[in-house]
This record gives C-alpha cells, structure tokens and sequence, in this order.
C-alpha cells in the first residue's frame, strides 16, 4: 500500500483512493475541529492545563506538597546544626601529631613534604630539561 501526501495541505498522508485526509474533509464540510480534552493524570476528572498533564487544582496541590517538604527539610538541616559545633567537631577530628611524632622527626616529615621545595625541585628539572 502506498501513501501519498494530501493535496489540500500536503501534510497528513493518505491512500490515492482517498482523495482528501479526515482533516482536510471536515475542514470543507464546515465542521469545526473538535479537540480531545485531556483528564488530568492525578485526579482523572478535571480538565488538565494546556501544557500540563495536571489540572489547576492538583498542581495547587503538588505546589504545596513540595513547599511542605521543603520546609522540613529546612527544619531538619537547622535541628542538626545546633547540636553540633563546627568548630570544636574539627578539634576532634585532627589528631595531635606532637605526641605520636617526636619533634625531630616531624621536622624532618614537614621538610619532605614541603611544597615550596617540590616547587623548587620541579622548576629546577624542567630548567635541566631546557638545556638538554
């Protein structure tokens, strides 16, 4: 079966026994073009907006819902802050390297770990590389 494009609109495709698409013939008849209302997903009895699947008063609401939720969050977030100082929780949490490193050790632990002299180190082999 081939399909070719009305010749009316050239843009709905019909059978060459058909002459005109549906659209075109209800178009000449003079029958205005009924649209399908859309029920709204949640509900199923209102109309839903044009562009939305929700009608007015479940997207009122969804709206509200979604506010609520957001306002617990928020008490939430406040109720677990206060319990807990940010400061003193980082004093917990770093250890005292005094104690388990004697002094002269952790000197010599900071000065390998130094980033000004692996600074310094890598400038100095990339100026090797240069010359070479």
């Amino acid at each position: 079966m081939r399909l070719i494009k009305c010749p009316r609109c050239e843009l709905n495709y019909i059978t060459p026994e058909e002459g005109y698409c549906k659209i075109c013939k209800r178009e000449m008849k003079g029958e205005s073009q009924h649209e399908e209302i859309e029920l709204c997903t949640v509900c199923n009895e209102a109309p839903a907006l044009p562009g939305k699947d929700v009608c007015l008063f479940c997207l009122k609401e969804m709206n509200a819902n979604q506010e609520r939720e957001e306002e617990e969050n928020e008490a939430r977030v406040d109720e677990a802050s206060l319990g807990i100082d940010p400061v003193s929780a980082m004093d917990e949490i770093i250890p005292e390297i005094d104690e388990d490193i004697p002094p002269r050790e952790y000197d010599e632990i900071e000065s390998d770990l130094s980033l000004e002299e692996m600074g310094e180190e890598e400038a100095e082999d990339e100026d090797e590389e240069d010359e070479e």
